[in-house]
């Protein structure tokens, strides 16, 4: 895949179309409704956080687990919730490091000894 997309519905439908799959034949193949398929990839319908369903659109979709595609399923689905993936929140360092992240997103003034901790955890 090339082309990188921040939106879960998006990102979905791309793969579904990889994959070949029609709307409904995809559904149909997966048992999956239509119409709630279809609002979640116009974006009128939030994905669950649910790992088991996120698992189990992953694995429709093709993706295999572990791979960036499969990360990237399950990010996109936190960030259209404004969630926090349960990875990176279960990981006591990487969270302690989050309002550092946030104020530099924010463009506050981060001090250069919390920035260098935050690189070394972002490429961990």
């Amino acid at each position: 895949m090339n082309e990188k997309t921040t939106i879960f519905g998006d990102f979905f439908r791309m793969l579904r179309i990889e994959r070949g799959y029609s709307l409904r034949s995809f559904c149909e193949r997966f048992g999956y409704d239509p119409g709630n398929i279809s609002k979640l990839e116009n974006s009128s319908l939030a994905p669950s956080l649910d790992d088991d369903k996120l698992r189990g659109y992953a694995l429709a979709l093709g993706i295999e687990e572990g791979t960036e595609n499969w990360v990237q399923l399950f990010d996109l689905a936190h960030i259209s919730k404004s969630s926090i993936p349960k990875d990176i929140n279960d990981d006591f360092e990487a969270s302690q490091l989050l309002p550092a992240f946030f104020r530099t997103m924010r463009n506050k003034k981060l001090d250069k000894e919390k920035f260098k901790k935050l690189v070394e955890v972002l490429k961990s």
